[in-house]
């Protein structure tokens, strides 16, 4: 009976939990679609009330109207998730490190590795793995990430001779993919490894290292005073 108990209050915070998120989400939104919860509301009502019609008209209101209803919900909630993500997008453009954000969103079978490469200028970028191959996407200015990204390859190319390689720059000019288009852009790629070849690809990527790993950090407290040379090394 306790244990019944238990269960029933973890699944009941577990509920409040989701709520609470949703409606941080819906706050969230709101910001910048303001009309969310009017369109949100709307399709709701014109699902519901479309189907609630049809049923009428054939005589099983009943029937159409429990399938409208959770038809309505369904559409409720994907309108709602794509206007929220659009509108995180919109948030996290320009913003340092955003790529890395959406690439941590890209879904199963990618391993991502952000900041693979950087200089001076906080121009970055950042590596996905997945059965496409080898995703390079850089933020930054457009000129800069250029050379990044060629060095990036020359490092690579002595692992990885057999992997293909893609690069993106994110952005909303000539040749650059928007923030928001880059989940789908790499997700077109055609599929050319299977499972363990991506693994394999990512074990000799891993003993390559990457840009935090390579860096040497001085152990214990860093001492005050202490500056980042132009050659990135600590002193």
């Amino acid at each position: 009976m306790a244990r019944k108990a238990k269960t029933e209050g973890a699944d009941s915070a577990e509920n409040a939990g989701r709520l609470k998120q949703i409606a941080l989400t819906y706050k969230m939104t709101r910001r910048t679609d303001s009309k969310i919860g009017l369109i949100v509301a709307g399709v709701g009502i014109v699902t519901f009330g479309v189907l609630l019609g049809i049923g009428f008209a054939i005589g099983h209101p009943v029937y159409l109207g429990i399938l409208g209803f959770v038809l309505a919900v369904l559409a409720m909630a994907i309108i709602f998730g794509r206007r929220a993500e659009r509108a995180a997008f919109g948030q996290m453009e320009g913003q340092p490190g955003a790529a890395a954000a959406v690439l941590d969103r890209i879904g199963r079978g990618w391993t991502t590795t952000p900041a693979v490469a950087m200089n001076r200028s906080q121009d970055v970028v950042h590596r996905s793995v997945g059965k496409a191959g080898i995703v390079l996407v850089a933020e930054g200015n457009p000129n800069r990430v250029k050379g990044l990204l060629a060095s990036e390859k020359r490092k690579m190319a002595r692992i990885v001779v057999d992997v293909p390689v893609h690069d993106i720059i994110v952005g909303n000019g000539e040749g650059q993919v928007p923030l928001k288009k880059v989940r789908t852009k790499m997700l077109k790629l055609p599929r050319v490894l299977t499972g363990p070849q991506v693994t394999t690809t990512n074990d000799r990527l891993r003993a390559m290292g990457d840009l935090m790993s390579n860096m040497p950090l001085p152990k214990g407290p860093m001492p005050k005073g202490m500056r980042m040379p132009r050659g990135g090394k600590m002193r």
